[in-house]
């Protein structure tokens, strides 16, 4: 048949051929079908297209081919076609591959697909694509896949993206990861992600990443880190964080961290928290510091905690404190130490002490001090107390005085002693 007369044929004529017929077509003839011819054909007569006769169609013609028919083509038919015609194609016909068609376009083929085309498809055909194929397709691609496809896709496929697909993921496509996929993350895709995408992270889903993925947290993603998402955080992962990440958060994430999280962090990452930091730390936080972590603070830090966090700390965190670092507390935080905190102290750290320090004592804290505590006190330091200290130490404490304190005591200080410290002596 000449190119004129394969066009006059009906579409009935069309759709009636035998496929050794069509076959039959010269190139000319084939590519002369117009597009209601096209529509007429069977879909036993698509599927006899040969991978050459597929590659001959126009980007018209392979538009026009009904969805059951692009269907029906073989899987080497599909293979031939050029990116032109792939990118011809409809929604419904992308969305009318079968997972073997798509796995069999071309790597430029695939990378061709518009982003209409990335959209139509199905979940199925998102599910089928392998890390290889996947790791192919475009920024813009990634960012066209519906959140339901994104959610389909194998761990495999997803740990297997790059770094910058990663980047072009949106908030809503991480917020549909499911948790096998997050937990397939790698370091350096976890670093990809935006912050508004990181932080759009299910609670679940960052639980899930690995302690070693969790090593790529940048420091812009450790700032913008929510307080449900710091709540989440497993120890273990807790006990890897960095203190370049630990020192980027904000003081409401730190304040919201389980207190076994907290005490599982690694000394460094303690002794990075600054002022604002250690100071946002809640009671029940403080008190589960292991004396080690305590000991990390800055001397900033340690100066800026507060008076109730003070009282919060424990006897053994108290007994822990050398002299070095109780000499560095303010007269506020040294008189909000409880009274058995203070009688923890180590007669060192009490020695170290200065005499504005010792001045604030409460009369509460100056008679719960230790015989040794109180033999330990510089001359300096006895005659540092108030009056009101001075009558409050029991007649032991009194009878523990050495010559050279009690020869330090000024006259003021011994008007203030009862008859009973009096014969104490």
């Amino acid at each position: 048949l000449t190119t004129e007369q394969t066009i006059a044929l009906t579409t009935t004529q069309v759709a009636a051929l035998k496929t050794t017929q069509l076959a039959a077509l010269t190139t000319a003839a084939l590519t002369s079908l117009t597009t209601d011819q096209i529509v007429a054909l069977t879909t036993a007569q698509a599927a006899s297209l040969t991978a050459a006769r597929a590659a001959l169609l126009t980007t018209t013609q392979v538009a026009a081919l009904e969805t059951a028919d692009v269907a029906a083509l073989t899987v080497s038919a599909v293979a031939s076609l050029f990116t032109a015609q792939v990118t011809s194609l409809t929604t419904d016909q992308v969305a009318g591959l079968k997972t073997t068609q798509l796995a069999a376009l071309t790597t430029a083929a695939l990378a061709a697909l518009t982003t209409d085309q990335i959209v139509a498809l199905t979940t199925a055909q998102a599910a089928s694509l392998t890390a290889a194929r996947l790791a192919l397709m475009t920024t813009a691609q990634i960012a066209a896949f519906e959140t339901a496809d994104i959610a389909a896709l194998s761990s495999t496929a997803v740990a297997g993206m790059t770094t910058a697909q990663i980047a072009a993921l949106t908030t809503d496509q991480v917020v549909g990861l499911k948790t096998a996929q997050a937990a397939a993350l790698k370091s350096a895709q976890i670093a990809a992600l935006t912050t508004d995408a990181f932080a759009a992270l299910e609670t679940a889903d960052l639980a899930a990443v690995s302690t070693t993925a969790l090593a790529g947290v940048t420091t812009s993603q450790a700032a913008v880190l929510t307080t449900s998402q710091a709540v989440a955080l497993t120890t273990a992962q807790a006990a890897v964080l960095t203190a370049t990440q630990v020192g980027a958060m904000t003081t409401d994430v730190i304040a919201a961290l389980e207190t076994a999280d907290l005490a599982a962090m690694l000394i460094a990452a303690v002794g990075a928290l600054t002022t604002d930091q250690a100071s946002s730390l809640t009671t029940t936080q403080i008190a589960a510091l292991k004396t080690t972590q305590l000991a990390s603070l800055s001397t900033a830090s340690l100066a800026s905690l507060t008076t109730d966090q003070i009282v919060a700390l424990t006897t053994t965190q108290a007994a822990s404190l050398t002299a070095t670092r109780a000499a560095l507390l303010t007269t506020d935080q040294i008189a909000a130490l409880e009274t058995t905190d203070l009688a923890a102290m180590t007669t060192a750290a009490v020695a170290g002490l200065t005499t504005s320090q010792i001045s604030s004592l409460t009369t509460d804290q100056t008679a719960s001090l230790t015989t040794s505590q109180v033999l330990a006190l510089s001359t300096a330091s006895v005659a540092s107390l108030t009056t009101d200290q001075i009558a409050s130490l029991t007649t032991n404490q009194i009878a523990a005085l050495t010559t050279s304190q009690v020869e330090s005591l000024t006259t003021d200080q011994f008007a203030a002693l009862s008859t009973t410290q009096i014969a104490a002596f």
